[in-house]
């Protein structure tokens, strides 16, 4: 394991070392020290690394991720994960607003709470919150999922397209065009395999599923031949 220090060394002595792994892979594994929230840690990523971060996180820790396996030892920032394109990400303590925004794909575990907006615009990421999520969380959702074991804010799901949304708590509100939807065995299978990805231990049986109605869409399939 390579260990670098934060104290020592600059994010971009820190984020060159990883993308050069890119190139020529000498070292799978980095512990990262003294991170003290600075900003943009273990950004593009673009290997098939581990990195462990040891205490809090800034902004966008882990923005545009593929492939890398990162976990952060405390809180993160605004934007943890965002615009990931796949691995994993978790957070052992809480994350800031916009966790996940525009991440295309990847895992991330949130094992704390989330702030406002989780989820905002993604695109094919499945983001597990243990917590509770602010409001606004999973606005114009793409596709993906979100598994929230704790409570949503207002306006959950705003204007989103197709993602899955597993509540186990209560929701404050939902947001325009979303609604809750029957779970049905297959959506039970989806949420124990998320849950299992996790590593989360909850009942999937607990949980409420939340999805668009479909009533803000510019084309509708039904009417596909008036077009």
């Amino acid at each position: 394991m390579k260990t670098i220090d934060l104290a020592e060394s600059s994010i971009r002595e820190l984020n060159q070392a990883l993308h050069d792994q890119a190139q020529e892979c000498l070292e799978r594994e980095f512990e990262v020290l003294n991170p003290k929230g600075q900003h943009n840690i273990a950004c593009g990523i673009d290997q098939n690394l581990s990195v462990d971060i040891r205490g809090h996180a800034g902004y966008f820790c882990a923005g545009m991720n593929k492939k890398a396996h990162v976990v952060i030892h405390g809180n993160a920032g605004q934007g943890v994960a965002e615009n990931m394109m796949s691995g994993t990400v978790r957070v052992k303590g809480d994350a800031s607003q916009a966790a996940g925004a525009t991440a295309q794909g990847g895992l991330l575990v949130i094992e704390g709470n989330a702030g406002a907006r989780c989820g905002i615009s993604m695109k094919g990421v499945d983001i597990v919150v243990k917590g509770s999520v602010g409001h606004m969380s999973c606005f114009m959702g793409q596709s993906g999922s979100l598994v929230v074991c704790g409570d949503a804010g207002e306006a959950l799901g705003d204007s989103l397209y197709e993602v899955h949304i597993y509540v186990k708590g209560e929701v404050k509100s939902l947001g325009a065009d979303c609604v809750e939807k029957e779970m049905r065995p297959e959506h039970i299978e989806e949420l124990t395999e998320l849950l299992n990805r996790a590593g989360v231990d909850e009942d999937p049986a607990s949980f409420k599923r939340y999805g668009s109605a479909r009533q803000l869409y510019n084309f509708k399939v039904d009417n596909a031949s008036a077009y």
